[in-house]
């Protein structure tokens, strides 16, 4: 199921991870293990955020994907199921 990821990050928390160098870490991982179709960053509501949309295969991997935003950056994270152009004609085809 394709899924966005948004994760705000507390700014404290951010800014300890640039200056020590773990955040371009965290970031990393993260992309390696998603490998999204689409990965963008920047300020939103004056919060450092990444958004992402991935491919979840399994609702069993919520925890590995959310969980070092939440421990590593106290960050607000949201997942949602989301459609591009094709999916929702093809949803919507369905509806009779």
């Amino acid at each position: 199921m394709r899924v966005l990821l948004k994760a705000t990050l507390d700014t404290e928390k951010s800014n300890e991870a640039i200056g020590n160098g773990k955040l371009p870490e965290l970031i990393s991982r993260t992309m390696d293990h998603l490998k999204p179709e689409a990965a963008y960053f920047g300020p939103l509501g004056g919060r450092r955020t990444a958004i992402m949309v991935f491919d979840m295969q399994d609702s069993s991997d919520l925890p590995p994907t959310g969980e070092p935003f939440f421990r590593e950056l106290n960050a607000e994270v949201e997942m949602v199921p989301i459609m591009n152009a094709e999916d929702l004609r093809k949803g919507l085809s369905q509806l009779g």
